[in-house]
């Protein structure tokens, strides 16, 4: 199920908000629902499911249970008060909130009649959070959402939110990511208060996407094995007029092994590479011709074992103004752009795998609902990858993906790269 992703003739008529750095109802996008429709290999690869009968399949079998978490996904600069989250179609069986950072728990209220939870206290300022709420309809079918928001700092004041965070270990695609949550017009002070260093030596760069972002990484992808050390000297350093930093801290992440998958999508595979030798080789299905999946080199940037996805989201609508596609259980699901492209775990198509390019953008895998069986081609890839692995698509008939779409300014040349430095 694949969220997102239409070629430039029908192209994202909406487009969820940037997850400042991941993760709102992640009602993702979903990119798509399988469809074989058009494709001239469809006659030889078996019994194959168009689009709308994938979609259609899928929604049968979809939980009625509707659950709406605010603020959305991605939301930055958020008050403190008006968390909430509710369900329509059924009631929450579960509903966990923690710190991005540290993964501190915030305590909640479920309502009596189970279609309500709120927390118990007032948020902290310039705090990034996590939510991941469960429920059930009436016949037991479960949907899941999750959310990820950073509240604001107060006006005079303020604040990058990182990633990846202090003390994990990702791949060597993760660049070093920071989201201001106010506009930024003096580059050159912030970027020069800013230190990233490997352990590997490598020169590290950073470079502006807009007045509120700002990614550093090397030339080519992280040494396999390394240490990466950022030191934030933002305090007292000022944005604009008036507007101050506040934060002194040093974060340290290790740079695990070395993992590109590449997806071809003419031969409808996918090869993943560790540590420069061949581990597998995945049958997949990615987008169809009217929805292709970019190419280029994305990174893993969130991970969900499952998650809803909603064509609603991205402007795939019926007549009635419903997603053309609703899966509340997406197995196994990784996001890959801002924009909703997501490689994940697909239980609902027939015949497609290795055969058929049938979503609407995303990349999917052999999957099973509920994602508890570790044999499927779905839950080894996620859980053989780490944030910051590489899937670079290839041979798809749709554009490269945009270097700011995601962390994937690997996009990039390094002359472009270097251009964009304040510093």
């Amino acid at each position: 199920m694949e969220k997102r992703v239409m070629t430039d003739s029908k192209r994202r008529k909406g487009l969820i908000a940037s997850a400042a750095l991941l993760g709102g109802v992640l009602t993702v996008a979903a990119g798509g629902t399988s469809s074989a429709a058009g494709h001239s290999d469809a006659a030889s690869a078996g019994r194959h499911e168009n689009t709308q009968q994938v979609d259609d399949a899928a929604s049968q079998a979809a939980s009625q249970a509707n659950i709406d978490i605010v603020p959305g996904d991605g939301a930055t600069d958020v008050g403190t008060g008006g968390t909430k989250v509710t369900v329509s179609g059924g009631k929450l069986t579960d509903v966990t909130m923690t710190t991005a950072h540290g993964g501190r728990t915030v305590a909640g209220t479920l309502s009596a009649d189970g279609t309500s939870w709120r927390p118990k206290q007032a948020l902290a300022h310039s705090t990034t959070y996590k939510i991941t709420a469960q429920a059930a309809d009436a016949q037991g079918r479960k949907a899941v959402a999750n959310s990820t928001f950073s509240t604001g700092s107060p006006a005079n004041m303020f604040l990058g939110h990182f990633t990846p965070e202090d003390g994990s270990t990702v791949g060597v695609g993760m660049p070093v990511s920071i989201n201001f949550d106010k506009p930024v017009k003096n580059r050159h002070a912030v970027q020069s208060a800013i230190g990233v260093a490997a352990s590997s030596n490598q020169q590290v760069v950073g470079h502006w996407f807009g007045d509120r972002r700002l990614d550093f990484r090397p030339k080519d992808y992280w040494k396999p094995n390394s240490q990466v050390t950022v030191k934030l000297g933002l305090a007292g350093v000022a944005a604009s007029p008036g507007v101050h930093g506040v934060q002194n801290k040093t974060v340290r992440f290790t740079v695990g092994h070395s993992q590109v998958s590449t997806v071809d999508t003419k031969s409808h595979m996918m090869t993943v590479v560790r540590d420069g030798k061949v581990i597998r080789t995945i049958p997949i299905s990615s987008g169809d011709k009217d929805h292709a999946t970019y190419n280029g080199q994305m990174v893993i940037a969130e991970k969900y074992l499952q998650t809803r996805m909603n064509g609603a989201t991205v402007g795939l609508t019926k007549k009635d103004g419903k997603g053309e596609y609703d899966i509340p259980d997406v197995p196994h699901a990784m996001r890959l752009s801002n924009s909703g492209t997501f490689i994940h775990g697909n239980y609902w198509a027939q015949g497609v795998f290795g055969k058929v390019n049938s979503s609407h953008g995303c990349i999917g895998l052999q999957d099973v609902q509920g994602a508890k069986e570790p044999s499927t081609d779905g839950a080894w890839f996620f859980a053989n990858s780490q944030l910051g692995d590489v899937v670079k698509v290839i041979n798809s008939p749709d554009r490269t993906i945009q270097p700011d779409n995601g962390l994937n300014g690997w996009n990039m040349s390094w002359t472009q790269w270097v251009a964009g430095s304040a510093v």
